[in-house]
């Protein structure tokens, strides 16, 4: 072959035109895989119990410092240190499908035990409370804007902070999702907590409320002096009833996202998981509901499910000691979950600290070894392409310090 330095030259730019053709492919398959892609964001109001929802039965100290709220022989085993509640069934088969993981000591960088500081805290994504008046997932929406058009869906009746912002963002009311009286007991706890008199007055009001509601629901008033009652038919009906409507929700939030022009992104919120007194009784039902939920997300969002990641997450944990209500109260590190058909395959996700004395957060609670912005920038960048810029200095401002986790999808 006559090899001159034309011909050279030629075929160097032939090379480099097929290289070239080969990039802008590879980054359009990219993009449309992306763009397949979704994210729910579930909020648990209230302090969700993280040490209830996902157990640490292995755990030496937890036994003895959870007493009549341990739930060795009850809960759902994931591995040899972990469980799950008996209420989130489905939770359980998609982690042992390998579609779900637990962040089992995951919390905000702010350390505040008020509902108000710290549910701002989770959705704002700043460091500290009221750092920022938009919410980091409406913010991510945004920078998403420069590279491909991206829709994002509130449910509820008002969207939360977390997509309040700039960006335009729909909603849908499909009723009562939002509990407002199951609400109101989470506001004045914050109210009477430091009131010597009228905290634990209300505490106790609680238990009793509580003892009434499950009397009223099974047709049988106790005695004041007999411990709750047990959940009877009534009480078996209405956590069905809330299940149907739960699984319901979610089904309906998949169609949303199943159409062709849907949106990628929605965020949920569901309240009423501030468990000071009578956490069993008032925390299997409310699990029961997220399970279902979840459950409906997946059989609704069918062969999508594999493009689908989703986040559940609260603003706190509970103390790691339960109180003389058998409640608990508010605490500092909580469990996180991860689900989607796309989630890579493996145990916890973070560290766990253990229940040792001595590794408790203030004597008292269970303490945090990742920051929850940490998880949230780890599945916008993996599950939606979020860039690491963007996230270290507009999503999250000022938190190149907190690293995303890697290995979700």
């Amino acid at each position: 072959m006559n090899l001159t330095r034309r011909t050279a030259l030629a075929a160097a730019a032939g090379f480099g035109l097929t290289l070239d053709l080969v990039a802008r492919q590879a980054f359009a398959g990219t993009e449309s895989a992306l763009a397949r892609r979704k994210l729910v964001f579930v909020i648990c109001r209230g302090g969700l119990d993280g040490l209830s929802l996902s157990p640490p039965i292995g755990d030496p100290d937890y036994a003895g410092l959870r007493r009549s709220l341990a739930l060795e022989d009850k809960a759902l085993p994931l591995d040899g240190t972990f469980a799950l509640h008996p209420s989130l069934g489905a939770v359980h088969a998609l982690a042992k499908a390998g579609q779900a993981r637990i962040v089992p000591a995951v919390a905000t960088p702010d350390r505040a035990r008020s509902h108000f500081e710290a549910q701002d805290v989770l959705e704002s994504g700043a460091a500290a409370v009221y750092g920022a008046n938009s919410g980091w997932l409406n913010r991510a929406v945004s920078a998403l804007s420069a590279q491909r058009k991206v829709e994002a869906l509130s449910i509820g009746a008002t969207a939360p902070l977390v997509l309040r912002g700039p960006a335009a963002v729909s909603s849908w009311s499909p009723g009562a999702v939002v509990d407002a009286e199951a609400r109101l007991p989470t506001l004045l706890q914050d109210l009477y907590k430091d009131d010597p008199l009228l905290g634990p007055a209300f505490a106790r009001g609680l238990a009793t409320e509580t003892m009434a509601q499950t009397a009223m629901a099974d047709g049988d008033m106790p005695s004041m002096s007999s411990p709750p009652a047990a959940a009877g038919p009534g009480v078996a009906g209405l956590v069905r009833q809330g299940q149907d409507a739960a699984r319901k929700l979610g089904e309906t939030t998949a169609g949303f996202m199943r159409e062709p022009n849907g949106p990628q992104i929605a965020a949920i919120s569901l309240d009423g998981f501030d468990t000071h007194a009578n956490q069993a009784g008032q925390l299997a039902p409310r699990l029961a509901y997220l399970d279902a939920l979840l459950d409906g997300l997946n059989t609704g969002l069918g062969p999508d499910w594999k493009d689908t990641l989703v986040l559940v997450a609260t603003e706190f944990g509970r103390t790691a000691r339960i109180n003389g209500t058998g409640g608990t109260d508010h605490g500092t590190a909580s469990t996180a979950l991860v689900l989607g058909g796309g989630l890579k395959p493996g145990g916890i996700v973070g560290d766990w600290p253990t229940l040792k004395a001595s590794a408790l957060f203030e004597n008292r609670d269970l303490a945090p070894t990742l920051d929850m912005r940490s998880l949230f920038k780890g599945a916008l960048a993996e599950q939606l392409g979020v860039e690491r810029a963007a996230l270290d200095a507009t999503v999250f401002p000022d938190s190149a310090g907190a690293r995303p986790v890697t290995g979700l999808v």
